[in-house]
């Protein structure tokens, strides 16, 4: 297993080296029958790109976005029948992960689509707010927590916890379930004594990096819980360093910054990986060959990921709170 960079100058270094290397490309895989969930599938996105292969590699995919859903469905089946694929099996969603109505509301439609049956579940759907401005004081959502928190983790988990039940029948029957975290390598900024709290000093890349953190441990604890009785694989992802609307959002912040798009966005492109490049990333981890121990994957490679992030306790008591949090949203309905 390789070992990650830590320090900023050994990811720049690493990262720089990555651009003048051969992109690899996942390895096609026969996905008939197979059901998919892609969350977070705009156009220009990695999901984007990953629910397109996925679905011409045969699979049933449901794409999500959280809005112009209609538009979202017709860019995926153009697409799909520019390149003589069947645009028939594939379908899109609406889904507000910092919405617990959303989410619940999204797996309810999902398991009346699909029958009660699902593969794959991949979890990129996330954001990156205030990436210039990170001083800034963070957004929160209506339900108290800091928004890249409870839309990159507590979103997730909840939607992977609705969904668990087809997960684990799948795996049972089929062999092979997935949960994929599309994590980040900036999750070495978060550490395990700040889950669940939103004091302190909290800058947007640390609150980012805390949900990123966050993600690995629920793969390590879905692995540990599922692995063993039901077949589910889980593996969090840093897919690469990425030029998409999220990673230069910010260019649409002021009306001088979107003055300067033009000039930035190709840039960007010379030196970030394109949507397609880093999907190939989620894609292996989605439908490749995973090592037995490995739960967390920088590009192709399995590799160890900060040390908050393999500490075992804490991904346990990460996931007991979580459930907490899970139980009380079913308490809120009743009352």
């Amino acid at each position: 297993m390789k070992h990650r960079p830590t320090s900023s100058l050994s990811k720049t270094l690493h990262h720089t080296a990555e651009l003048f290397t051969r992109k690899p490309i996942a390895e096609h895989v026969d996905m008939s029958g197979k059901y998919v969930i892609v969350t977070g599938a705009t156009p220009g996105s990695i999901g984007y790109e990953v629910a397109k292969t996925l679905a011409g590699w045969g699979a049933r995919v449901v794409a999500t976005g959280l809005k112009n859903i209609v538009s979202l469905r017709e860019a995926l089946r153009r697409d799909m029948h520019d390149g003589s694929q069947c645009p028939s099996d594939i379908e899109a969603g609406p889904l507000d992960l910092s919405d617990s109505a959303s989410v619940a509301d999204f797996a309810a439609w999902y398991r009346e689509y699909s029958g009660g049956r699902l593969d794959v579940l991949v979890n990129n759907a996330g954001i990156l707010l205030n990436v210039i401005f990170r001083w800034r004081k963070p957004k929160f959502s209506a339900d108290g927590f800091e928004m890249h928190w409870r839309t990159n983790y507590l979103g997730a988990f909840h939607l992977t916890r609705l969904l668990l039940p087809m997960l684990l029948e799948s795996g049972r029957r089929t062999g092979d379930a997935r949960v994929i975290n599309v994590s980040s390598h900036h999750h070495d900024k978060g550490k395990n004594d700040r889950p669940f709290r939103n004091t302190g000093r909290l800058d947007s890349w640390t609150a980012y990096g805390q949900s990123k953190l966050a993600l690995i441990q629920h793969s390590f604890e879905l692995q540990r819980r599922y692995r063993a009785d039901y077949n589910l694989r889980s593996v969090a992802l840093h897919p690469g360093s990425v030029c998409t609307n999220m990673t230069l959002g910010w260019l649409n912040k002021t009306p001088w910054l979107r003055t300067m798009k033009p000039l930035v966005m190709p840039l960007g492109s010379l030196v970030l990986l394109t949507p397609a490049q880093a999907a190939q990333a989620v894609i292996h981890c989605a439908t490749g060959p995973v090592p037995e121990d490995s739960y967390y994957y920088e590009r192709f490679h399995p590799v160890e990921p900060a040390p908050d992030a393999r500490d075992a306790a804490a991904a346990q008591r990460l996931w007991e709170e979580s459930e907490r949090w899970f139980r009380s949203l079913d308490q809120e309905q009743e009352t």
